[in-house]
């Protein structure tokens, strides 16, 4: 069958199967297989060459420690059933990316990131123990001290098939954040507000990067902190964990491609812009709205029409960083593309293995899938390459192996030590053919 990630490029053509247990995952432990989980990650990482393990039926909570605030789970589960069970009880992850519809195996392959990285680090650091099957069916448990937990974490599904893990969850006395909104008039004005917004838990910036002049990388910081019991009115909130239903929208097909063009992405990016400066006023909003904004959107990939789109993410260091985000949003600008949604966030410390957070600033954007929009990502790598940054597999759909390793020397490290190894022989995704690991 053709499948794809989130971005619906690249189809690949590839045989599909869902095993139902270890003795059934072990007979399909076949040359050029990955693990897959919901999909989410955007282009080809979790699409076998030959055969790709759908992971669903691996969904099972095993045990939870409710002194230490460990979870034990299997990593078909979703990030939004975690939530749905444990934060009635105040308990929440301690790392989120920016959807809820992703597996717990799928967030340590891309070892994920969110809006606290600069704080609390990445997915890699809430672990305890990863469960993981290597090519010959054994199983062994990998702690963080490990040099094949380092490589697991952020190695893609490279180095074997996650089975189970172990995670610390955050103590929360309430569903809510507390979310304080700032405005910045440009890209310099931005970095200025996130330096100075080190001591929030979260913070993450809306980039308009359509903005020219003295208005390039005009920007909306949003930050937040989880809400404590007593920042609730009580008679407007009984409980503490409980949400106001949120409306569920849905994309039933692609949209048409006339509607994504330089025009109207400048509209909503404007309009965008005008309504949040109108928000600067502390608010209390619930976890749902914070973190997973466009989960309320079913099927929004479709919004970038039949082609599908790409998502370039880098990160630069912070030696850089001002140079090179300036250099990328001028060309973006520029180039006028129809790149509705742009997104900024501090990073923290660096992980090992491939990991792909280092300190610095990282900036995502997304971009409707043509000739165009290629040519002008191929620009922004080269710009990145000039800054020292480098780029996350989890959303790549379309890197060079040249580039990938001009950008970040412990590829090659990585490549030779699955070279080495049984999984370097077994364990293939579409995006590691292409790269070369």
């Amino acid at each position: 069958m053709k499948l794809s990630g989130w971005g619906r490029y690249p189809m690949v053509e590839t045989d599909l199967v869902s095993p139902h247990s270890e003795n059934d995952l072990r007979d399909h432990l076949a040359k050029g297989c990955i693990a897959r989980g919901n999909g989410r990650a955007y282009g080809d990482s979790a699409v076998g060459t030959a055969t790709t393990l759908h992971m669903r039926h691996f969904k099972r909570m095993l045990r939870f420690d409710a002194q230490a605030g460990i979870l034990e789970a299997e990593a078909g589960v979703l990030l939004e059933d975690i939530i749905k069970v444990f934060l009635p009880q105040g308990w929440f992850p301690k790392v989120t990316p920016g959807t809820k519809y992703v597996t717990l195996g799928g967030m340590i392959a891309a070892d994920v990131h969110g809006k606290n990285h600069h704080k609390d680090g990445g997915m890699s650091g809430t672990l305890v123990w990863i469960d993981l099957m290597s090519a010959d069916g054994s199983v062994q448990r990998l702690r963080p001290d490990t040099p094949q937990f380092s490589w697991t974490c952020g190695g893609m599904g490279l180095t074997g098939i996650i089975l189970r893990a172990a995670i610390k969850l955050r103590r929360v006395e309430t569903g809510y954040i507390e979310q304080r909104t700032l405005s910045a008039p440009n890209l310099q004005g931005a970095l200025e507000m996130l330096n100075a917004a080190q001591s929030a838990t979260y913070s993450v910036a809306w980039i308009d990067c359509l903005s020219k002049g003295a208005a390039l990388g005009r920007a909306l910081i949003m930050l937040g902190e989880h809400a404590k019991h007593t920042a609730l009115h009580s008679a407007l909130h009984p409980d503490p964990f409980a949400l106001k239903p949120r409306r569920k929208w849905s994309m039933p097909m692609a949209a048409p491609q006339v509607l994504l063009n330089q025009y109207t992405a400048r509209a909503f990016n404007a309009a965008y812009w005008r309504a949040g400066q109108r928000k600067t006023e502390p608010i209390l909003t619930d976890w749902d709205r914070y973190f997973y904004p466009l989960d309320a959107i079913l099927g929004w990939n479709r919004i970038y029409g039949r082609h599908g789109f790409l998502q370039f993410q880098c990160v630069l260091p912070h030696e850089t960083a001002e140079a090179g985000l300036h250099a990328l949003l001028q060309v973006t600008s520029e180039a006028g593309l129809g790149a509705f949604l742009a997104v900024l966030k501090q990073m923290g410390t660096e992980a090992g293995g491939i990991s792909f957070p280092r300190p610095g600033l990282t900036l995502a954007i997304d971009f409707p899938r043509n000739p165009a929009s290629l040519n002008l990502i191929e620009r922004l790598d080269q710009i990145v390459l000039a800054h020292e940054g480098r780029f996350y597999l989890a959303k790549d759909a379309r890197l060079s192996a040249q580039t990938l390793k001009a950008s970040d020397p412990r590829m090659a490290t990585f490549a030779e030590m699955l070279k080495t190894t049984e999984s370097g022989d077994h364990f293939h995704s579409a995006q590691s053919k292409r790269l070369n690991l």
